[in-house]
Order: C-alpha cells, then structure tokens, then sequence
C-alpha cells in the first residue's frame, strides 16, 4: 500500500517561505506523478501544482505561479512544494497527491489515487 507523509508545514508571515515535504513509501516514487492541493476552511479542496516523475514538466495554479515551486528527488522518494511570498489567502491545509503515471497529469481531485494525511499552514498578516 502507498502512503504520502506531508512534513514541514506552520505559522508564517506574510511574505515568508515554507518548504513542504512528502515522502513516499511503500512503491517508488518515480511511478507516479506526484501534486499538491490544498484546501482552506469552508472551500473545496483546489490544485496548487504538479511534476511528472522525471520532473520534465510542472504545472502551477495562476494563483501560485511565480512564487511556489514544485519538485522531486526519486532517489529520496521525496516531493518538495517550496513556497515563497506567502499570502494570508495561501492558508489552507496542504495534501501531498499521487496518480499512477500512466494515466497522466493530476491537476482535479479526481485525478488522485493516493492521498497524504495533510499539513496545515497559517499564514499571518
């Protein structure tokens, strides 16, 4: 069984940075391709980014693009969301997300076949 375990999450300033980690057990990581979303309270659960799993593209909500950057390392069976210039509307739970790379990209909730636990992060005005 695959499981995601989010790490690195917490209370910022706006205009600080945070670095997400997920780390991936149970299959390698390079079968997958891998994403974040996240969800604030009172809202559904939205995209934030993706990578394939030889991190040949990467794709960004508008929202985010320009100041998160999404990565990977499948030697460390890792996936990295490091995010900089944070906003207080940046607040929200983070889920580490994976989808089987043969299916292709992950960039709606349905996509996902595997989920993290999630990782909350506040970010103060």
């Amino acid at each position: 069984q695959v499981q995601l375990v989010e790490s690195g999450g917490g209370l910022v300033q706006a205009g600080g940075s945070l670095r997400l980690s997920c780390v991936v057990s149970g299959r390698a990581s390079k079968d997958y391709t891998m994403g974040w979303f996240r969800q604030a309270p009172g809202k559904g659960r939205e995209f934030v980014a993706v990578i394939t799993r030889s991190s040949v593209t990467t794709s960004y909500a508008v929202s985010v693009k320009g100041r998160f950057t999404i990565a990977r390392d499948n030697a460390k069976n890792t996936v990295y969301l490091q995010m900089n210039s944070l906003k207080p509307e940046d607040t929200a739970i983070y889920y580490c997300a994976a989808r089987e790379w043969i299916l292709g990209l992950l960039t709606s909730p349905t996509d996902v076949n595997y989920w993290g636990q999630g990782t909350q992060v506040t970010v103060s005005s």
